[in-house]
């Protein structure tokens, strides 16, 4: 996996982590204990620190990144779906940022909240915890409980430690 140190800080990766091999981590970036970082994904934190708590998941081909003013925080067990970009936020526990989102400086998504694939979460917008937000800008629907998002963000968090596990074991270059 391509790790990289930027002006004397490097990553600091929790050995039962995952890390797919085409990920790149760059700088102030810290990945705590059975947290998982997919393939082609991208986290650089030169201008700040990124921290991907224990059993977090940032899917394939997302975008990480700290801006000079706003760290970026992804909550434990939180969910970051493919190609999403998370630039400057913070992100509650349990929490499930959908496929080709985007959440911006200083936005903050609460605990077991869901950002709908393809919304746009504004800069220094709050999505309260155990909601649903959905579009472009990311608007609160309501509640998440009793929707059928809500199993996905139940279900999330131990599925992709699993998953994580399975590709540590099961993953081998092809000659």
């Amino acid at each position: 996996m391509p790790l990289f140190s930027f002006e004397g800080k490097s990553p600091k990766i929790h050995p039962s982590a995952f890390i797919a091999p085409t990920a790149v981590i760059i700088g102030d970036v810290t990945i705590e204990e059975n947290a998982s970082v997919w393939y082609n994904t991208v986290l650089r934190g030169d201008f700040g620190p990124i921290v991907v708590k224990k059993g977090a998941n940032v899917q394939d081909c997302a975008v990480v990144h700290a801006t000079p003013i706003h760290s970026v925080e992804i909550g434990p067990g939180a969910t970051v779906g493919h190609l999403v970009m998370i630039h400057g936020a913070t992100l509650g526990e349990e929490c499930l940022i959908g496929n080709s989102a985007i959440v911006l400086d200083g936005a903050k998504v609460g605990a077991r909240a869901m950002v709908a694939g393809g919304a746009l979460v504004t800069p220094d917008t709050e999505i309260p915890a155990e909601t649903l937000a959905m579009g472009v800008p990311a608007k609160v629907r309501g509640p998440l409980a009793g929707t059928p998002a809500e199993r996905w963000v139940r279900l999330n968090p131990q599925t992709y430690q699993a998953l994580a596990q399975r590709h540590r074991a099961g993953i081998a270059p092809v000659p």
